[in-house]
């Protein structure tokens, strides 16, 4: 069976860009890429989950209403999917416990997760503000691949 860390493997040998698809109110898929790594959940005694950092209306508007979410990784013919039940945390997607800079702190965080760096982080973190992102944090529910080790 496969782990989230051969998942994390996988999408460490491309960037770990991922396909990320929601599903629409229409019940079709809207797909995008993002790059997407692993963390301890913060709000959840550290469980392993993807997380990533968006902004913007289809797909933060389908999660806010089905948070299924199922994200690919891909290197050479090798793939791996992660499905699962997304969290958002973020200005428009407040939670408990979350302030502003506890989230500040955050975004920094899922974006080393997912293969970020940053030269100038106070940039980074007025940035984030301004474009009003969104910490989604992605709780496995089901581990695929076409390998039997991803």
């Amino acid at each position: 069976m496969m782990t989230l860390l051969e998942v994390a493997e996988l999408a460490g040998r491309e960037q770990y860009l991922a396909v990320v698809a929601t599903v629409r109110a229409d019940s079709t898929i809207q797909a995008s890429v993002v790059n997407a790594g692993t963390l301890a959940n913060p709000f959840d005694g550290g469980k392993e989950v993807l997380g990533f950092v968006t902004y913007g209306r289809s797909k933060l508007s389908n999660l806010r209403v089905r948070p299924q979410v199922t994200l690919t990784y891909r290197s050479g013919w090798s793939w791996a999917s992660v499905e699962g039940v997304a969290e958002l945390i973020g200005p428009d997607d407040p939670k408990e416990g979350v302030d502003g800079e506890r989230l500040r702190l955050l975004l920094r965080e899922v974006f080393v997760a997912a293969g970020g760096h940053h030269d100038d982080w106070d940039a980074y973190d007025a940035e984030m503000a301004v474009q009003r992102r969104t910490v989604v944090l992605v709780t496995p529910t089901r581990l695929y691949s076409n390998r039997a080790s991803a």
